[in-house]
């Protein structure tokens, strides 16, 4: 036994003597340094910088489900009511340069009428630097009253465009050359209905936009001129705070059919939108029509025979809680040379 005790304690002396050398040595690796988000307030809320990048970056968006009702509101079907749901969201990157911003905005959208009527498609996708901008835009004939009674923009107002807008403050004016393929082309209808267009609707435009603000007083004047068509169309906008509400005063007019305006030959738009309280807006507006031909891509030469028409009708908003809202709007419409129409909506929609 006791021999056994010496040769254990000399072995545990002998390794206790041993030199511990560098190759047997196990070194710990250290750990990569960990980038966090990092909030981005150069250009507003909700942008942060992209990891290892100067660019920053803001995703917003919002999920709308709606209830169309009307003369077959759908398009498909021979019902009188069209439930549908939208999801947008959108992209948009800025970082300096030595020209200001660069600005890079990209906007998806997926609409569902049902499980298998659905379809995705490129909102707007452009690039802004300087007050240039190039891509694919809405114009300013997009732009209306707060209402959704008016009837006085573009039946197509999402164009590949190229234009230069100068921004000071409360005013901006700005110049865009927009392609517009899709836009409205004139023509001749046959007796048995059948359209021959004078040209292809493979149109280029010239359009422009001046507005701003002065006080509780803001105002828009757009133009634009159809190179195809040889038409144009010239419109009015302005709002003023009185009272309760916002009173919206709109005039617009066509030298013939063309993609910036062809429901009329001229018309007027008048609202009123009463603050009822912080959450509740009332909207009641109405139009009048002048030789009113009521949209489409197919349009005649001119506005000659046609009838007047006016519509009217009434949209209330409520803001359930922040970012969430709902909204219905019913509209009635009686054209000279048609029957007169009811339609409306009921809108839920949560913005993000």
């Amino acid at each position: 036994m006791n021999i056994r005790m010496v040769l254990l304690a000399s072995a545990a002396a002998f390794a206790a003597s041993t030199p511990v050398l560098a190759a047997d040595a196990i070194v710990a690796a250290e750990p990569e340094p960990v980038e966090y988000v990092r909030v981005c307030d150069a250009y507003g809320t909700g942008y942060f910088y992209i990891p290892g990048t100067e660019t920053c970056l803001k995703i917003e968006g919002y999920i709308r489900f709606q209830v169309n009702v009307g003369d077959n509101p759908g398009g498909d079907n021979d019902s009188d009511w069209d439930a549908v749901t939208r999801g947008q969201v959108q992209f948009t990157a800025k970082s300096d340069t030595e020209y200001g911003p660069l600005t890079g905005v990209i906007v998806m959208q997926f609409n569902a009428d049902n499980a298998t009527d659905q379809e995705a498609i490129l909102d707007s996708a452009y690039l802004d630097v300087a007050g240039f901008r190039a891509g694919l835009f809405y114009s300013w004939w997009d732009d209306g009253l707060s209402g959704e009674t008016d009837d006085i923009g573009s039946v197509v107002t999402l164009h590949n465009s190229i234009r230069y807008q100068y921004e000071s403050g409360t005013f901006y004016a700005g110049l865009s050359v927009d392609e517009l393929e899709d836009g409205v082309y004139q023509g001749t209808t046959d007796a048995a209905g059948v359209f021959t267009a004078d040209d292809g609707p493979n149109n280029v435009g010239v359009a422009f936009g001046v507005g701003g603000t002065a006080g509780a007083f803001s105002y828009q004047v757009t133009g634009g001129w159809d190179v195809d068509n040889e038409d144009g169309a010239i419109r009015a906008m302005g709002t003023v705070d009185i009272g309760p509400g916002t009173l919206g005063l709109a005039g617009v007019y066509s030298s013939g059919p063309n993609s910036y305006y062809s429901s009329a030959e001229w018309a007027v738009a008048a609202e009123y939108a009463i603050k009822a309280t912080d959450k509740l807006k009332i909207t009641p507006a109405v139009q009048y029509y002048g030789n009113y031909f009521g949209g489409g891509t197919e349009v005649p030469e001119d506005y000659d025979g046609l009838g007047d028409a006016w519509k009217v009708g009434l949209t209330v908003d409520y803001q359930i809680v922040d970012n969430f809202y709902a909204k219905a709007s019913v509209q009635y419409l009686d054209p000279d040379d048609d029957e007169d129409s009811t339609s409306g909506y009921f809108r839920l929609q949560r913005s993000f």
